[in-house]
């Protein structure tokens, strides 16, 4: 076979290949075409079914809606005409009022027209009977007035004067019940034990030869006390004891410590005496110190001074007819506060003012006058304020009370001062004190009459003019305070005031 046939074969075969596939491919594409036309008529069917169930469903929903609809037409008429019938109902009703008010005005008009008829004879009487009156009083209308006015207005003013008179009674035993309540309910609340002290200290000795070894030889041990400590050992029959006695009680502590300190110790003589003596004062500062902060603390203040708290630290020594006098305070301020705070005043200025109102008396040992004033002139030169210092200096009513927390540290005080066993004294006691001071007085010549106030501490004299000129009240007034000196027996002093009144007496004829 040459070339030319294989070509021609290899082209014949080429050509029932192509015509092959291309018989292939056109009975798959028809195949394929058929299937898709089977699916598309199938989702055609499909389509249509739900076509139709959806138009089933709208049509089932819209006969829902329309039935809805006309049930609630349906209710909405009912309630129309329900509300139609009420409101008839109601119309009726408004008519019927109304008829009812327009009669009742019917009838208010014809009683105003009687009363109208009616003020008018009457207006006639009391004019006719005026006129009558007149004739018969011969007093004309204004006068008439004028007298009845006079009687109504002294009658007036008798029942205000009454109800004036029974207020102020029932307001002042208000006030007094109140006051009593408050007392009592501060007592209560600052109930303490009170227990009397003494103005001496006696120290226990382990046997009387001690006694012996403390006065030491000539006497120079107890020489040696006394000069460093400022005080008189008292060496009596008394067994086993020395007492210590002094006006100032911080002497008289720091004695008796340092006695203790030697007694323990053993060893008594001049040097060692000094020593001790010098120990025992710090350690009683060291007290004094603790005692006034303790004090401030317990009541509350703050800003104090250090020498005001140093000075109520001495009061712990101090004391006025047994009663310490830094219990005293501390008792006074709780009281002072408790009473503020029903009243409703200044509870911390009451508090301070009750504290510090008997700082004076850590030293009227050492200044001349009154504890009150001298406390008053303490405070204010260690920066306190006015209000306080007033209080201080007005608690025996030496000054006027400027507040009303000043009239709590007065009542305080004595409430404190007058429990029972606060203090020794007895009221025998007391008012026998008092009334040999206005005997004592009164026995000068010169004299018309005495009172002695401020619980003993004062004494006022008044004086016959005609007998003692200006110059012979101030002799008066001296001799009667050293009489009172030798003849009675006092705590701290006792102010004398001599007064003198001139009158000049006329009359007119």
């Amino acid at each position: 076979m040459n070339i030319v046939q294989v070509i021609l074969i290899a082209g014949a075969v080429g050509l029932a290949a192509f015509a092959l596939g291309y018989t292939l491919r056109q009975n798959a594409e028809r195949a394929k075409l058929s299937s898709m036309r089977s699916e598309a008529e199938k989702s055609l069917a499909l389509a249509k079914t739900k076509l139709q169930e959806t138009e089933l469903m709208a049509k089932e929903s819209a006969l829902k809606i329309r039935d809805e609809a006309e049930r609630e037409a349906n209710r909405r008429r009912a309630e129309l005409e329900r509300q139609e019938r009420r409101f008839q109902q109601r119309r009726i009703s408004l008519d019927r009022r109304m008829d009812s008010l327009e009669e009742r005005a019917r009838q208010l008009e014809s009683r105003e027209k009687q009363l109208t008829t009616q003020r008018s004879e009457l207006d006639e009487l009391r004019h006719k009977e005026l006129e009558e009156l007149e004739r018969i009083s011969n007093l004309t209308t204004e006068q008439a007035k004028d007298i009845l006015l006079a009687r109504v207005a002294d009658e007036a003013r008798q029942d205000m004067a009454r109800v004036i008179r029974d207020v102020e009674q029932q307001a002042t035993e208000e006030a007094d019940r109140k006051a009593r309540e408050i007392i009592t309910l501060a007592i209560q609340r600052v109930a303490s034990d009170q227990v009397a002290e003494t103005t001496v200290s006696t120290v226990a000795l382990p046997s009387d030869e001690m006694k012996g070894r403390i006065i030491g030889r000539g006497g120079r041990n107890i020489r040696a006390i006394e000069n460093a400590t400022g005080v008189d050992l008292l060496i009596d029959d008394t067994p086993e004891a020395v007492t210590v006695s002094s006006f100032d009680p911080v002497r008289r502590e720091v004695a008796r410590v340092a006695l203790a300190k030697l007694i323990v110790d053993g060893r008594i003589h001049p040097a060692r005496i000094e020593k001790v003596v010098k120990k025992a004062q710090q350690e009683v500062e060291a007290v004094i110190q603790e005692a006034g902060d303790a004090a401030v603390l317990e009541v509350g203040i703050h800003g104090l001074h250090p020498e005001l708290i140093r000075l109520l630290g001495q009061l712990k020594y101090r004391t006025s007819y047994g009663q310490n006098m830094l219990m005293h305070s501390l008792e006074s301020a709780h009281l002072a506060g408790i009473m503020a705070v029903e009243l409703g005043a200044n509870v911390a200025m009451a508090k301070e003012a009750g504290l510090l109102h008997d700082i004076g008396k850590a030293v009227t040992h050492e200044t001349e006058g009154s504890h009150a004033i001298i406390g008053a002139e303490i405070a204010q030169r260690l920066g306190r304020p006015a209000n306080i210092v007033n209080a201080i200096a007005a608690h025996h009513a030496e000054e006027e009370c400027h507040t009303l927390e000043a009239v709590l540290v007065q009542a305080a005080d004595a409430i404190s001062g007058a429990r029972p066993g606060a203090r020794r004294e007895t009221l025998e006691t007391y008012i026998k004190r008092v009334e040999s001071l206005e005997s004592l007085a009164d026995s000068f010549s010169g004299v018309e009459k005495s009172y002695a106030i401020q619980a003993g501490r004062e004494i006022r004299i008044i004086v016959r003019p005609e007998t003692i000129d200006d110059l012979g009240i101030i002799t008066l007034s001296r001799d009667i305070a050293k009489k009172v000196e030798e003849s009675l027996q006092y705590p701290g002093q006792i102010k004398v005031t001599v007064i003198r009144e001139t009158r000049a007496v006329d009359y007119a004829k």
